[in-house]
């Protein structure tokens, strides 16, 4: 099973740590294809119906998430699309991307904050998976602002639900 998950901030930089108990390989790979993140990605309560991958530098990550939760209140029935823009790839081991937030056309949010994004995958004693995001902000505020909406939950459960869907396909 997976480990807690770490997280501190370093100057403008959200950094966030856990291992998982599976090859780095297999992590790397569920973060790269869209049939795997349609199964895993987003908090608890929330579905991926739209999900496309075009995984090399310059390509986009392009997906909707939807609450599927009738708890979670007003946020039931709600579509928060995002979109991602690879820049670089170390096959296995690491990529950068930048995440904005956008429409369902792909055109990016005004007003929100978007994220230099460095995912690290490295191998761990025993086979499993240190997982390293690195997100960096423009400024305090977009650090604050993404935190205020929830960021350490969000992750937490999105990656609770990475580690059972690792278990699930091994």
């Amino acid at each position: 099973m997976s480990e807690t998950m770490v997280s501190r901030v370093e100057g403008l930089e959200l950094v966030l740590e856990r291992v998982f108990a599976a090859p780095h390989e297999l992590v790397f790979k569920v973060f790269t294809e869209a049939e795997h993140l349609k199964q895993w990605w987003g908090p608890r309560g929330w579905i991926v119906p739209f999900c496309s991958v075009d995984f090399r530098p310059g390509g986009i990550w392009h997906y909707c998430m939807k609450c599927v939760d009738e708890k979670q209140g007003e946020f039931f029935g709600m579509e928060s699309w995002g979109k991602g823009i690879y820049h670089e790839i170390t096959d296995g081991e690491s990529f950068v991307y930048t995440d904005y937030f956008s429409d369902a056309k792909g055109n990016e949010t005004e007003g929100m904050p978007s994220t230099l994004v460095s995912m690290i995958f490295e191998e761990t004693e025993g086979g499993g998976t240190k997982l390293i995001s690195r997100s960096k902000y423009e400024s305090e505020e977009a650090l604050r602002t993404v935190m205020d909406m929830g960021m350490i939950q969000g992750i937490t459960e999105t990656w609770d639900r990475l580690g059972e869907h690792l278990q699930s396909i091994q």
